[in-house]
């Protein structure tokens, strides 16, 4: 469909509803025992600009309409428009929506356009009596179809580049609201819903203008564009907006859907003498047929900590809290006071210790607008996106999914409450400018001070916050054989009880951030740094640390070359000499293996040290290597890695890819407090196909050894660290040789030519 340029929103909507119509009455004329029905989202006023045309010919029985259908159809197709048609009686529409769903939604939105006026109204009548009568298998049917939908496209509040029509809170979703409410089952959209569903055809109207084939998916291409266009800042609050959109469509739909499950059960006769059962949860809190309400005599104006006994009470019953209970605590609940009293701290934490059912209440209270008044620096990361493809959620939710793996692990711990408030609070300064470490650092205590936090514990949630990330920060980028690295951590942390709540946060929030984020092996180096530290901070003396296990140190005990594939861990072990890490590097990026992360060390054998590497690897495209194809592969580079420059470069320009976006230019660090035994030099990158060949051979190039390595790759970003001596086996202290190799190592991060 056309659009005129300078429209944009309900306006262009309209536009094209009208253009569209007056054509098709125009080609119809005055038809009789004929009438022409929109459909679907024409049927709405609602199409875009790459929309198809959704069209019901209704004819009565007996009458050919062949050449009018052809008079209509194919003028359509000849102007490029989309279209979706049938042809049929008013019998015969309703016998194909009895058997599917689809048809029946888009007759439920069927709207008279041309022709005769009582054969469409005939249809229209028909058709929601029978949604009516049928409803107890309608329903049911439409839910199932709605999860099922959103299990397979994704929540669109969460995804990178969601689909705004089939994602679940999309467009999609607020029709099945309208066809629940069509059954009279459930309340229809209201005007928060409906706000929400109007900007997400905005959005939609202008990404399908910028379309060639109308596509619903806001792609990030289109993202700065799209905000530009629509008289917003940036991408960013672009996406806060449609997220925010979706979240409300969702929390409604879900709503709809539980009443949908509660009409299909029994109703349940009570005798005059007896109401329906109201089971006390909670001072002022009941459960009632399957919600979560207020008691009789509950005063939410005169009770402050109600709201949060409200939720607690929620999220251990796992119930979600009654539509009208939320509007009546957001419209009397008095604030809490400051700080608050210890009863309110303990529910906050009742409900983060629930586990996954503190999700529904956390967005119950959200969508209520309550969450902000209990934590008013909530604003500041509510619905806000992460670009790492790392992160599954927005920056609110991964608070939320992170106090959710937390409550998983408050056993191992001594003081459950301040790691799940750690876990709640930890990213909250990705809300403000700067580091967003040293944000949340600088406004979590004052988030300790008014929920009433003692001011030890208020230190000790602030150094989770600070903390968070340095242990696998410190375990994937640092020897854990150096004695400086395991000083360093002990120094940040201070004491064991703070180690054992910040291993935990760890481990939560990285199962938070998603599966890229966390490995098996992963947290072994963070678990063995963990025990270093904890016997450090005990007087004990420090266990030789090794990455390898039993099976690596035995390989090496061999004295030869040899190589271990299991799964996506490749181990190579060679008798140790300078050059081998970018010779490995070269041979496994041949092999199209890239290394996701990597360890090289030595260990002990009969004929001397053995260099031991072992790299977490994942094809770049089609099936990993044979074992043997492998091990001939390290074999040749072993023996003569002359030719490896040159077939590095010719499968990169092969296959290289195009880069989209702006790629952050590469930086290189010294870190000099890191080791006592060498110089630690980290490279931070866009990662290639070859990086790692490229720095090691830049390194082993300028005259150095790698004592030792931590390759880490995060999406497409990698931290490459390196443990470095000199000819003398001694770390550089000169600062000249340094410039010179940080350009060598700038240099190895541009792809080869």
């Amino acid at each position: 469909m056309l659009a005129r340029p300078g429209l944009t929103g309900p306006e262009l909507r309209a536009a094209l509803t009208t253009a569209a119509e007056a054509w098709l009455r125009e080609r119809l004329g005055p038809a009789t025992d004929v009438a022409l029905v929109a459909v679907g989202g024409y049927g709405r006023r609602e199409p875009a600009a790459g929309s198809d045309l959704d069209l019901l010919l209704l004819h009565r029985d007996g009458v050919d309409v062949a050449d009018l259908a052809d008079s209509l159809w194919y003028p359509i197709w000849d102007a490029g428009v989309g279209l979706d048609h049938s042809v049929r009686t008013v019998d015969q529409a309703l016998a194909v929506a009895r058997g599917d769903l689809k048809a029946a939604l888009g007759l439920l939105d069927g709207r008279h356009i041309a022709g005769d006026p009582a054969l469409s109204a005939r249809l229209h009548e028909s058709m929601y009596a029978a949604w009516r009568r049928d409803a107890g298998k309608r329903l049911p049917e439409l839910v199932a179809a709605v999860r099922e939908r959103g299990d397979r496209v994704g929540e669109l509040a969460f995804l990178l580049e969601p689909d705004l029509k089939e994602a679940r809170g999309g467009l999609r979703d607020v029709h099945a609201i309208r066809a629940i409410a069509a059954a009279w089952v459930a309340d229809g959209p209201d005007d928060r819903v409906l706000a929400a569903y109007e900007w997400l055809l905005d959005v939609r109207g202008e990404l399908h203008r910028r379309s060639a084939r109308g596509s619903d998916r806001l792609v990030q291409q289109e993202q700065g564009p799209l905000a530009h266009t629509l008289g917003l800042i940036d991408a960013d609050e672009l996406m806060r907006r449609v997220f925010d959109a979706a979240r409300t469509i969702s929390f409604a739909t879900d709503e709809v859907c539980r009443r949908v499950a509660a009409s299909a059960r029994p109703v349940r006769r009570w005798p005059r003498s007896r109401q329906p059962t109201r089971r006390p949860l909670a001072d002022g809190v009941v459960e009632q047929d399957g919600w979560v309400a207020l008691a009789r005599d509950a005063e939410p104006a005169a009770d402050a900590g109600l709201v949060l006994r409200v939720a607690a009470a929620a999220a251990q019953a796992d119930l979600p809290i009654s539509p009208h209970t939320l509007r009546r605590l957001a419209g009397e609940s008095a604030p809490l006071p400051h700080p608050w009293p210890e009863s309110a701290r303990q529910a906050l934490v009742a409900v983060l210790g629930a586990g996954r059912p503190a999700v529904a209440v956390f967005e119950a209270l959200d969508q209520a607008g309550l969450l902000v008044r209990l934590l008013p620096e909530w604003a500041a990361v509510r619905c806000r996106p992460q670009h790492n493809p790392v992160h599954r959620f927005t920056v609110d939710r991964h608070l939320v999914e992170a106090a959710v793996e937390a409550s998983a692990l408050t056993r191992e711990v001594g003081r459950p409450d301040l790691l799940l408030l750690g876990a709640l609070l930890h990213d909250i300064g990705k809300g403000y400018p700067g580091d967003h470490t040293e944000a949340g650092v600088a406004i979590v205590p004052g988030i300790a001070a008014r929920i009433g936090l003692a001011a030890p514990d208020a230190d000790t949630v602030t150094a989770l916050v600070r903390h968070h990330l340095l242990l696998p920060d410190t375990a994937t980028s640092r020897d854990l054989r150096d004695p400086a690295t395991v000083e360093a951590v002990v120094s940040a942390v201070g004491d064991r009880p703070t180690l054992e709540l910040l291993h935990a946060l760890t481990v939560a929030d990285a199962a938070a951030t998603g599966p890229g984020a966390w490995g098996e092996w992963k947290a072994g180096l963070v678990v063995e740094l963990v025990e270093r530290a904890a016997a450090t901070m005990s007087g004990e003396p420090a266990e030789p640390a090794h990455p390898l296990d039993a099976g690596q140190l035995a390989l090496a005990a061999r004295g030869e070359l040899a190589i271990e594939l299991a799964g996506s861990r490749v181990t190579i072990v060679a008798p140790d000499r300078p050059g081998l890490l970018w010779r490995w590097a070269g041979a496994l990026a041949l092999q199209r293996l890239e290394i996701r992360s990597a360890v090289a060390t030595t260990a002990g054998s009969v004929n001397g040290p053995m260099a031991v590497t072992i790299c977490e690897v994942a094809p770049r495209f089609g099936s990993p290597p044979e074992h043997h194809e492998l091990f001939a592969a390290v074999q040749r580079v072993a023996e003569d890695a002359t030719a490896l420059a040159a077939r590095l470069a010719e499968r990169e320009r092969t296959y290289a890819a195009a880069r989209h976006g702006v790629v952050v230019p590469p930086r290189v660090l010294w870190v000099d407090a890191a080791s006592r035994h060498a110089t630690v030099v980290e490279v931070r990158a866009h990662d290639t196909e070859g990086l790692l060949y490229r720095l090691t051979k830049a390194i082993s190039d300028a005259g150095l050894d790698v004592r030792s390595a931590r390759i880490h790759t995060m999406g497409a970003e990698a931290v490459d660290t390196f443990y470095v001596v000199d000819e003398r086996g001694e770390p550089l202290p000169d600062d000249v040789r340094r410039e010179r190799i940080e350009y060598a190592l700038l240099a190895a991060c541009q792809p080869l030519s």
